[in-house]
C-alpha cells in the first residue's frame, strides 16, 4: 500500500494536500481493501519521508469528509459508505446482444456548426518556459497584487459574505460589484451608466457572443476592421451574418461611405487591434454622426483602456454618444488577470434586459464568489494601484521595444501612443512571419503571426506582434536583436 503515494514538495499542493487527495483517490478506485487498515501515521510518515503530523492531520480530514472510518486500537479503514453511491457497470444475465459494438454515430453529418473548423489564435501554453516571451495577452506574475487578492478572496468566503453570495441569484449581479464598476471603473473613461445599464460578463468574449446572438442573423451585416481581432470575426461568421471589412489607417477604422449598409459596427477605438493606433476624437464624432444618419449600432471594446501612457487620454466613444448608438465592452483581463474571465456590458436598460435573459439560459450569471472577490479589490483601491503599478512597468518595457526596434529593426512600427502592451510589427517585403514565427521558437523566442487579422485572401503575410507584458524590461533589447537577425537572414 505504500507504494500508493508519492508526494512531490513544491507541486500540486502542501504535502498534506496531496497525501490527502492520492488517499481519496485510492479509495474510490478501489485500491485499499475495505477490511485492512491503513499504513499507521508512524510508518507512513517514515516511510514518505515526512512529519508525522502531515499524515494526522491528512487522516483527520479524510475522516471528517467521510472517507475512513476510525476503529479503536485497530486504526483507520476505508468507510464502506463513500462506495455505496458510485456506479457499477455490472451486466445482466441475456444483455449480450444489447452490449454488441454497433455502428457508432456519424458525428460529420450531425454537427450544425463547427467553431472548431475556424481559424484561431493559437498561444504555446508553456510560454513561461521561453527566454524572450513576446506573446500577447498574458500577464506577468510578478506584478500580480497577491496579498492584496487573497485578503480580498478571504474575505469574499467569510460567514457573512458567504450567505450574501452563495444563493441562487437566478439572473442578478453581486450589487457592490455593479456599484465599483459603475463609479470606479467606468468614470475613469467618461462613461456613466445607472445599475439596470450594466450587465457582468464571463469576459470581453461573453459580451461580444450574446451580442452577436441578439442583433445579427443572416439578413444582417457587420463592418469589422480589417485587420481586426480574430474571435469577433468568428462570432459574426458562427450565426451567421454577412461580414464587411472595414479598412484601418494610421487613426483606426476609416469612418466613410464604406459603413452604409452595416448594422452593427465593431471597432477599439482607444487601442486599435492589433495594430495599435488610437482614433482621434474627430474620427470618433464622425462614426457616431454616421451611426445617426445610417442607422447602425457600433460595438465599443475598450480593452487595454485602463494601461495608458497619456496624461489626458481621448475619452471612451460611449462618452460622446448622446442617442445610444455605442455598446460598451470592458473587462478586468488586461489588468486584473485574464484568467478570472470578468467583464462587463454596459448598454441601454432594454438591450441589457435581453443580454440578462440570454445569459441565464446560458451560464445564469458569473460565479459570485469571483464577483464579491473582484468588487472588494476595486472598493477598496487595490485596483487603482495595481493599474498604476502596470502602467509604471509596461510604459519602461514599450520605451525598451521602442528603442530596440528602432535600433535593429527601423521602419518597422509604430510607437503605441495610447499605452497597451503589444507593438504590431511590419517586416520587409518578402517576410514570411508565420516561417518566422517557427524558427524563433526554436530559439526560445515567442511572436505571434499576424496574417490571422486580416480578412482578405491571401493576407500580407510580414506582419506580426509582439507582447510586452509577459517579458521583464532586461531581457527585450536582446530579444529583438535575435529576431532581427533572424529576419535579415531569411530576406
Amino acid at each position: 500500500m505504500f507504494q500508493l503515494f508519492h508526494l512531490t514538495p513544491g507541486q500540486g499542493g502542501s504535502l498534506q494536500q496531496q497525501l490527502r487527495e492520492q488517499i481519496a483517490s485510492a479509495i474510490l478506485n478501489g485500491n485499499i481493501p475495505l477490511d485492512s487498515p491503513l499504513p499507521s501515521s508512524r510508518k507512513l510518515a517514515q516511510q514518505l519521508n515526512v512529519a508525522r503530523n502531515t499524515v494526522v492531520l491528512a487522516y483527520e480530514h479524510l475522516l471528517d469528509d467521510g472517507y475512513l472510518i476510525a476503529r479503536e486500537r485497530s486504526g483507520y479503514y476505508v468507510n464502506p459508505d463513500i462506495l455505496n453511491n458510485q456506479a457499477k457497470a455490472e451486466i445482466p444475465v441475456g444483455s449480450g446482444e444489447e452490449l454488441e459494438q454497433r455502428t457508432p454515430p456519424d458525428w460529420e453529418k450531425r454537427f450544425k456548426l463547427r467553431p472548431s473548423a475556424q481559424e484561431n489564435i493559437v498561444k504555446p501554453r508553456d510560454w513561461q518556459k521561453y527566454d524572450f516571451p513576446f506573446i500577447y495577452g498574458q500577464f506577468d506574475s510578478s506584478l500580480f497584487p497577491t496579498v492584496n487578492w487573497r485578503e480580498c478572496c478571504r474575505d469574499a468566503v467569510s460567514g457573512p459574505a458567504i450567505s450574501d453570495w452563495a444563493a441562487d441569484r437566478f439572473d442578478n449581479d453581486d450589487p457592490l460589484l455593479v456599484e465599483q464598476i459603475r463609479t470606479r471603473l467606468l468614470p475613469r473613461r467618461g462613461v456613466w451608466a445607472s445599475a439596470d445599464q450594466i450587465l457582468v460578463t464571463v469576459g470581453a468574449q461573453q459580451s461580444l457572443y450574446m451580442l452577436a446572438q441578439l442583433l445579427l442573423d443572416k439578413h444582417s451585416t457587420m463592418g469589422l476592421e480589417n485587420p481586426g481581432y480574430v474571435d469577433i470575426r468568428n462570432i459574426a461568421t458562427l450565426n451567421p451574418s454577412q461580414v464587411k471589412p472595414i479598412p484601418v489607417d494610421q487613426d483606426g477604422m476609416i469612418v466613410d461611405d464604406q459603413l452604409k449598409g452595416c448594422d452593427l459596427v465593431y471597432t477599439t477605438p482607444s487601442h486599435q487591434c492589433p495594430t495599435t493606433v488610437t482614433m482621434p476624437i474627430e474620427r470618433r464624432y464622425e462614426l457616431l454622426r454616421r451611426a445617426d444618419e445610417d442607422d447602425f449600432l457600433i460595438i465599443e471594446d475598450d480593452y487595454e483602456s485602463e494601461t495608458n501612457f497619456k496624461s489626458n487620454p481621448i475619452p471612451a466613444l460611449k462618452s460622446l454618444d448622446k442617442n445610444d448608438r455605442v455598446i460598451y465592452i470592458g473587462s478586468l483581463s488586461k489588468t486584473l488577470a485574464p484568467g478570472l474571465r470578468m467583464g462587463y456590458l454596459v448598454a441601454p436598460a432594454e438591450l441589457i434586459k435581453e443580454a440578462r435573459a440570454l445569459r441565464r439560459l446560458m451560464v445564469r450569471h458569473p460565479a459570485t464568489n469571483n464577483q464579491r472577490s473582484v468588487a472588494l479589490f476595486l472598493e477598496r483601491g487595490y485596483h487603482d494601484s495595481l493599474i498604476m503599478n502596470i502602467t509604471r512597468n509596461y510604459q519602461a518595457r514599450w520605451r525598451a521595444m521602442d528603442e530596440a526596434l528602432t535600433k535593429h529593426l527601423p521602419e518597422s512600427h509604430t510607437a503605441p501612443t495610447f499605452g497597451g502592451s503589444c507593438y504590431w510589427v511590419k517586416g520587409p517585403e518578402g517576410l514570411d512571419a508565420d516561417e518566422l514565427r517557427c524558427r524563433a521558437k526554436e530559439e526560445s523566442i515567442l511572436i505571434e503571426s499576424g496574417a490571422i487579422h486580416f480578412l482578405e485572401d491571401p493576407p500580407p503575410k510580414n506582419y506580426f506582434r509582439l507582447g510586452y507584458s509577459s517579458i521583464s524590461t532586461d531581457r527585450i533589447e536582446l530579444g529583438i536583436k535575435k529576431l532581427a537577425d533572424l529576419i535579415h537572414s531569411a530576406v
